[in-house]
């Protein structure tokens, strides 16, 4: 089929790569403008757009899908299908009925749980068992519309973001292969979504890091695991930040927030405690704990937050 890609992200990359891979003509790639990365504030394509020059696939990058250029450009190429794979900009009703068969988006929830922009995150945030990949056909809402195929995954117990995120992409890759087969096919199941089992997952932002040691240990894990890699959970300590990036449950009982051990170093929480395995503090790299307390002397009795 002749395929027109949307997406930027390392998310999307492994989509593209199958599509690509599985004989399909992939006509043109649009993603979103380079962005100024880093230090040095170096302007950095995104993945999507690295990924297509290596194929040598066209690539658009408008800063709006709304104008009459974009859908004519959209419009001369054809598609009968347009993917779209984190995208990050929602597609107008021109452009929803342009292609022969329909707008079909990979998402990383089993919908209509975890609609909207970090679906992987709250998923391990919120301490979900099972999630996984949904293919849909888009339509004005978002991420409201039928659903064609989904395939579940199981969260492991210390699996973080990062972690999950990679093993959603890969299985994305092999979901939006079966569906365009089936689309192409005629035979691809559809399905409405039942709006009372929705739920939303909004943005993710550096504040949601701050812990609140007053929650379980469970809960606080669930946050640490959430925010790997990025933004991070964090508390405060001696007046510094402290970002978290790893930890387990222990079973000790203590004052919420309280420094009961330091080698091993485990924080008290308002159910059981958390020891912490790896970690960074502000100005400094991010180490594991044992490192850490190698240049750094922690008080027991020292309450963090």
């Amino acid at each position: 089929m002749n395929i027109v890609f949307m997406g930027t992200p390392d998310f999307a990359v492994p989509c593209l790569e199958s599509i690509i891979n599985a004989g399909h003509t992939v006509s043109a790639v649009f993603s979103q403008p380079d962005k100024p990365k880093g230090r040095g504030y170096t302007l950095t394509p995104p993945p999507v757009k690295v990924c297509a020059l290596s194929h040598n696939i066209s690539v658009y990058q408008p800063n709006t899908l709304k104008d009459d250029e974009t859908f004519n450009i959209i419009k001369s190429l054809s598609p009968d299908v347009i993917v779209v794979v984190a995208y990050g900009k929602i597609l107008p009703k021109n452009i929803l009925d342009l292609p022969k068969y329909a707008c079909v988006n990979v998402h990383a929830s089993l919908l209509p749980k975890y609609r909207g922009a970090a679906p992987i995150h709250w998923s391990i945030i919120n301490g979900e068992e099972v999630t996984g990949v949904t293919t849909m056909l888009m339509d004005i809402g978002l991420d409201t519309g039928d659903i064609l195929l989904k395939k579940s995954v199981a969260i492991g117990q210390n699996e973080t973001t990062g972690e999950l995120h990679d093993r959603l992409a890969k299985c994305g890759s092999e979901l939006i292969v079966e569906t365009l087969e089936k689309l192409e096919n005629g035979d691809c199941p559809r399905e409405k979504q039942d709006n009372s089992l929705s739920c939303y997952s909004p943005m993710i932002t550096k504040q949601l890091g701050n812990i609140n040691w007053n929650k379980s240990a469970k809960e606080i894990n669930a946050l640490v695991r959430g925010l790997n890699p990025t933004p991070s959970a964090y508390t405060k300590i001696n007046n510094k930040m402290l970002k978290i990036h790893s930890c387990k449950i222990v079973n000790y009982n203590g004052n919420a927030g309280e420094v009961i051990s330091v080698n091993p170093f485990i924080v008290a929480c308002g159910e059981n405690a958390l020891e912490i395995t790896e970690l960074q503090i502000e100005g400094k790299k991010r180490m594991k704990t044992e490192d850490f307390l190698r240049g750094y002397n922690i008080e027991k009795g020292i309450v963090l937050g």
